[in-house]
Order: C-alpha cells, then structure tokens, then sequence
C-alpha cells in the first residue's frame, strides 16, 4: 500500500457527486467523508466536500473556518448565494476544497420548510457552479432524514452509505432506501446506491465479521472490499484539524480509508 501513496489513480470522465448519508448518528459519515477525499487529493483527484451537517465536524477536519461570520453552505441555501463564493481549499491538502457548514445551519431544516423548491435547492447551487473542475463532490450529511439530506440526495448521482459493524447495523437502513426510493420517484432519477462502506471493524469479535457478511448477502457487489477498523488515530485526527491521512499516514484507518477510496477511483466495489 504505501508504495501506491501519491500515485495517481484514473480519474473519472466526468464530476462524481456521492451523497454521504445514514440517519444513525456515530456510523463514520464525516470520517469518511473527510478520508476518502483527503486520499482521493492525495492520488491526484480534485475534491470538493460540501459539510452539510450543523456540527461542521466535516469543517474543523479540513482545517477550515466555520464560525458564525464564515459564508457557508447556509447561505447558499437560504439566501441564495452562490457556491463559487463559499468554497475554500483545505490548508494541509492540495486539490482538496471544502464548502463549510457553520452552526446557522441548525436552523436551516426549519427555514427551508417556507421556501420554493425546498427540496432542489443544494441541487440548483450545484448546477449553477463549474463542478466540471472537480473529479469528486463529496456531500456530509447530518444524522437525521430532513430536509437537508433530503438536498443532498437530490443533488447527488451517487449515495454512499457507511454502516457500521455493530448489533443495530441494518436497523433503520429500511427507512433509509425507502427514502432513497422516494426521491428516486419524485426528485432525482439518477440517484442510485453505489457504494457501502463498512467501518469501525473489530477484527476481535464474531459480531463484526456475521454484521459484515449479513451487509454483502443483503447488499451484494456495492459493498467495498476494504472495511474500515476501529482506530483511535482515525478519532483523534479531528481534534488538530487534519484527516487521518495527514495526521498519521502509516496508521490501520488511513491504509484502509486509502484502499477504500483506491476500490471506488478504480470502478467501485470489486465484482
């Protein structure tokens, strides 16, 4: 693996745009948001992740600002302003860039209830902005099924889906595709369910491995190969601002977040 590390991998013909979501709190969304695309830049890609969570953990990963006085994704949804005038690149990754979230944005499912085209409206910013110069978007989600994931499945081709290997895994991933489904039927055709990624694997127990095979009999060729371990270097990295890449490349989580996004740049799941 590290002899791959700065190689660049193919690049996709045009922008993926990969929604990041799972209504569970605590399942790797922004770690896995955050590490796919720091690995994606590293190997060459250009990278944009829009932080569409409250929290803006997302934000603080990449090392940028996200207080209150920041342009942020909230007002791209609320006041209309254009994404060109948010976006900012990530201090420690080149090709990285990132559209943060500030706390406003805690407020936003409640605001967008009254406007038109509430659910469209992250998909208009997104069409209205050159994404062409990207090779990937990736979009954090927050841990709920409102209105601002609900913009994120619909301005998305792809969805993402981070399970974890623990007892509740699949509970409320039904609510999730059916979601899925409805925004399919309604808002956004093109959405489909391209990839799951398996995290927070402990190697230590049976629950993690019969977790993991219930996902691949259930899922079947979208589920990546590489599962992601449990790893305190992959819970610490946020705290001084980095991605784990940066934070501690030769760590379990970073050799395993770069061969997760190594399967997706190379085509997806293995079939």
């Amino acid at each position: 693996m590290p002899g791959r590390r700065g190689k660049e991998w193919p690049r996709p013909d045009r922008c993926r745009i990969i929604t990041i979501a799972n209504q569970k709190g605590g399942v790797g969304k922004t770690t896995s948001s955050v590490n796919l695309a720091a690995s994606l830049a590293m190997h060459g890609a250009q990278v944009l992740v829009v932080d569409l969570d409250p929290q803006g953990n997302a934000s603080t990963a990449l090392g940028v600002e996200h207080h209150a006085e920041v342009p942020s994704i909230y007002d791209v949804l609320i006041e209309d302003m254009a994404l060109a005038d948010i976006v900012v690149p990530a201090p420690e990754i080149p090709n990285l860039y990132c559209a943060p979230a500030t706390l406003n944005l805690a407020g936003a499912e409640i605001e967008l209830v009254s406007k038109v085209a509430r659910e469209s409206r992250l998909r208009r910013a997104l069409d209205a902005y050159d994404t062409d110069k990207y090779d990937y978007v990736l979009i954090d989600c927050p841990p709920s099924l409102g209105l601002l994931t609900v913009n994120a499945l619909v301005g998305g081709d792809e969805l993402l889906i981070p399970i974890q290997c623990e007892y509740y895994a699949l509970e409320g991933l039904g609510q999730l595709i059916r979601t899925v489904d409805l925004v399919k039927a309604h808002l956004n055709q093109k959405l489909k369910v391209s990839t799951i990624l398996l995290t927070m694997y402990d190697a230590r127990t049976r629950l993690a491995a019969q977790v993991a095979e219930d996902v691949r009999n259930h899922f079947g060729d979208v589920v990546l190969n590489t599962v992601i371990p449990r790893s305190v270097r992959v819970s610490e990295a946020p705290s001084y601002g980095q991605s784990v890449m940066t934070y501690d490349p030769g760590s379990s989580g970073a050799l395993a977040y770069s061969e997760a996004a190594s399967e997706m740049a190379h085509g997806g799941a293995v079939q």
